[in-house]
C-alpha cells in the first residue's frame, strides 16, 4: 500500500514541477506582459496544485494533509485573482497588447 502512495506522491510532483518548469519558460520566450501573465498564472497554478496534491497523498490523513489542503484552496483563489488584477492594472496604466504585424495578410491591388 504505501508504494502505491509512493509512486501517486511522485507522479504528481514530477507532474507539478514540469508545469511549473514550462511556466517558467513560458515567462521567457512570450512576447509581451499579457501573454506572460496568463501562460504563468495557468501553468504555475496547476504546477503547484499537483505539487501539494502529491505532498498529500505522501504525507496521508494527518493534520499536515489539512494545512496542505488549506494552501491548496489559497493557491487556488489567489493566483488567479493575483492575475487578472495584474492584467487589469496594466491596461488601466496604457500598456497595449503585442500584436501581430498584419501586413502580410493586406493584398496589394
Amino acid at each position: 500500500m504505501t508504494d502505491i502512495t509512493s509512486i501517486l506522491s511522485i507522479i504528481c510532483i514530477v507532474a507539478g514541477i514540469f508545469f511549473l518548469l514550462i511556466g517558467s519558460i513560458g515567462i521567457i520566450r512570450l512576447p509581451d506582459f499579457y501573454s506572460r501573465t496568463h501562460a504563468t498564472s495557468k501553468s504555475d497554478t496547476l504546477g503547484m496544485m499537483l505539487v501539494i496534491l502529491g505532498l498529500m497523498i505522501f504525507e496521508g490523513l494527518t493534520i499536515n494533509t489539512g494545512k496542505l489542503f488549506l494552501i491548496l484552496l489559497f493557491i487556488l483563489l489567489a493566483n488567479p485573482i493575483g492575475a487578472h488584477a495584474l492584467a487589469r492594472a496594466a491596461l488601466n496604466a496604457g500598456l497595449k497588447p503585442l500584436f501581430p504585424d498584419n501586413k502580410k495578410d493586406k493584398t496589394e491591388g
